[in-house]
């Protein structure tokens, strides 16, 4: 038995254009004598299709397609992904299925069991669980057929009642299929492999691991997709941010022994370069938008983006414009004009100093001759902003934010100033992190200016202004920012690991004080296990260490 796993990059709604991915994918297969092939999770619909799947038409339209891809199974299976119906009254209307196509036509249908219900998954919303164990059995084999989460549930302490392969196990399969749609998380990777290895030794099975690849919004899906042998070892891992068809023949799956496992274990920050490089080329292609604009500052955060985008997008559809005001410094606007030449793009200067000093002359009675402060820095902030967008909208750019994960965070950022844009490119990604991603994209060549990597940071948006005026050191801020928005951990805890008690309840008030900000923010490209946005649900309104 030939068995083809495609990991393909899909659209949520494009049901002309999944499908032909996924009948092109069927021919392909054909041609090269596959007897099977796999594809991920809801690919006939994308994932995560959301309340998109509250429209009867659209669920039509997943069966339309479902039909159409059948009808090219002839002389070869498929297990494709989509949403089905629940044919009783009790329940919600939707199954999330796989379905087996064989002969042109739906042979069998499988459901998904576990639907998570946890950062950004909420699929209880729309599905009901399955409650029935069957196997498909095709040309003298049994497979048992899995969904993404119906693995997730074999550690220590598991998040779910029911295991759903220890179920399926009871009925012998041959080996195990497991469609997915997995976002990445810097730190999943590994943690994927490790469990799939679990698996194959605990049921003595082959493992057949098909993942989607591509970027929806800001989830990031990084594909990946992997074969294990029944002793345990990874035979094949596919490529990372990259569409592939590859065929496995079974019987060597079978058979082999291998004592090393096949598999990329790759650095931080050469992920989360990979995956920001792709999302932003994804999501620029499926809105159609082909331009960016960003303001460059001279700092390593603008830099870093400024690198990634024109990466993704070519340096003749990205425009970096500086807009140095009277307390930018001028090596600032040196380290700006430096990453553009160093790239090969061409950027715009546009002096924000006279528009600033009109707006202080047109406040100046309603300021009531207040002394400077944060009003004022602000202010050159929105000035930025509204010449950008202004730029944005005359000649079809998208603005691209350039804050990070830090100070998103902590709030040290200005609402419709620097927090505006389209798309927020590392506002999943600490201060800390940048510096790494900074020195992974000079890992060849200087592209970032070394000044702008080494100098202190700073908004300069008052004279001799540093970030340490107003922040903790990154290095201390970003160790305490983890580990109460990834990890999870209260005051008590993080006094208990060693951080000063002060500084502990002055970080958490800034965090929660800030929620509202973060809720008017663009959409974060998400590579961490807990990023701002769908997947971290905090009341605006609380009291908890305000």
């Amino acid at each position: 038995m030939r068995i083809a796993l495609a990991q393909q990059n899909y659209m949520i709604g494009d049901f002309e254009g999944n499908r032909s991915k996924i009948i092109s994918a069927i021919r392909k297969a054909k041609t090269n004598t596959a007897d099977l092939i796999v594809f991920s999770e809801l690919c006939v619909c994308g994932y995560p299709p959301r309340d998109f799947l509250e429209f009867d038409d659209f669920i039509f339209r997943c069966e339309e397609s479902v039909e159409l891809i059948a009808k090219e199974c002839v002389g070869i299976a498929a297990i494709v992904g989509a949403p089905s119906r629940n044919p009783v009254v009790k329940g919600k209307d939707l199954f999330n299925s796989a379905y087996f196509l064989v002969d042109g036509k739906v042979k069998q249908v499988i459901h998904k069991t576990l639907l998570p219900t946890y950062d950004i998954f909420d699929e209880v919303r729309y599905f009901e669980s399955n409650s029935e164990w069957k196997l498909i059995e095709f040309i003298g084999y049994k497979i048992a057929v899995t969904i993404c989460e119906d693995i997730w549930n074999v550690s220590a302490n598991p998040l779910y009642v029911k295991t759903p392969m220890d179920e399926l196990a009871k009925l012998n399969p041959d080996f195990m299929i497991n469609l997915s749609a997995s976002p990445l998380d810097y730190g999943h990777q590994l943690e994927r492999v490790f469990l799939l290895k679990e698996i194959s030794l605990r049921y003595h099975l082959p493992v057949y691991y098909c993942n989607t690849v591509g970027a929806q919004t800001e989830l990031i899906f990084d594909g990946g997709s992997l074969v294990v042998s029944p002793n345990g070892k990874i035979m094949e891992e596919m490529n990372f941010f990259e569409e592939q068809i590859s065929i496995f023949n079974h019987d060597e799956v079978l058979l082999n022994e291998i004592d090393s496992d096949k598999f990329s274990s790759k650095q931080k920050a050469e992920l989360i370069h990979d995956a920001l490089v792709m999302a932003i080329r994804d999501y620029f292609s499926k809105l159609k938008f082909k331009k960016a604009i960003l303001g460059l500052s001279g700092g390593i955060d603008s830099a870093v983006v400024l690198a990634l985008s024109v990466e993704a997008l070519g340096k003749e559809n990205v425009l970096p414009v500086l807009l140095p005001s009277e307390f930018s410094s001028q090596h600032s606007i040196d380290d700006s004009i430096s990453i553009c030449k160093n790239i090969g793009v061409k950027c715009e200067i546009i002096p924000i100093k006279s528009v600033y000093q009109e707006y202080l002359k047109t406040l100046q009675p309603s300021f009531e001759e207040k002394p400077f402060d944060l009003t004022e820095e602000n202010l050159q902030a929105r000035i930025r902003a509204g010449i950008l967008m202004a730029l944005s909208n005359k000649h079809q750019y998208i603005l691209l934010n350039t804050s990070n994960k830090s100070e998103a965070a902590v709030g040290y950022g200005t609402l419709y100033g620097d927090m505006c844009g389209g798309l927020s490119v590392i506002g999943d990604v600490y201060k800390t992190e940048v510096y790494e991603l900074a020195r992974y994209i000079n890992r060849n060549k200087e592209i970032i200016p070394e000044n702008s990597i080494s100098k202190p940071p700073s908004a300069e948006l008052r004279p001799n202004q540093k970030d340490s005026d107003s922040l903790p050191d990154y290095d201390v801020l970003d160790k305490i920012l983890f580990q109460y928005i990834e990890k999870r951990k209260g005051p008590r805890e993080l006094f208990e690991m060693g951080f000063e008690k002060n500084l502990v309840e002055r970080v958490l008030k800034l965090v929660n004080a800030n929620e509202y900000k973060r809720h008017q923010t663009p959409p974060i490209l998400r590579v961490s296990s807990k990023a701002f946005g769908s997947g971290r649900r905090l009341p605006i309104v609380g009291r908890y260490l305000s």
